[in-house]
């Protein structure tokens, strides 16, 4: 049975690290069949000497993902309900980034709570290159009032 975390396990500044993960050219190449994006398969074309740089929303996905395999249960989510993003610098191709996730603020509803957490996307030299927050409407715990 999968263990789930509600909104009274959940303490404002909670944090996790993702994973890391390393991008590919691989990466970029399916990015583009999923969503149309083909011209971040123009590798030839950015500054000149350095990798290709990958799509910012390209990074923005993989680190979402990312952010299902800390080692923490997942909260209870019931709906994703604000993403505020910003891509601060670009991730280039052999990059390797994980995430930094912190709960900033949390706030009581009757049916739930809303949870605001912090993401910061870096890569291996330290560098923030996307960052942002979430607004998440989570699960209470049975019976709590």
């Amino acid at each position: 049975m999968e263990q789930v975390r509600y909104f009274e396990d959940i303490e404002i500044g909670a944090s996790v690290e993702t994973p890391a993960r390393t991008v590919t050219e691989a990466d970029i190449v399916r990015f583009a069949a999923i969503c149309g994006h083909h011209e971040a398969l123009d590798f030839g074309r950015g500054d000149e000497g350095l990798p290709p740089a990958a799509p910012d929303a390209l990074i923005m996905v993989l680190t979402s993902g990312l952010g299902f395999r800390v080692p923490v249960p997942q909260p209870q989510v019931l709906a994703f309900m604000v993403m505020d993003w910003r891509f601060l610098e670009p991730v280039r191709v052999g990059d390797t980034v994980h995430c930094r996730m912190r709960i900033t603020a949390k706030r009581k509803l009757k049916e739930g709570g809303v949870l605001v957490e912090k993401r910061e996307v870096v890569n291996q030299r330290g560098e923030v290159v996307q960052e942002g927050e979430y607004k998440l409407l989570v699960a209470r715990r049975p019976g709590s009032s």
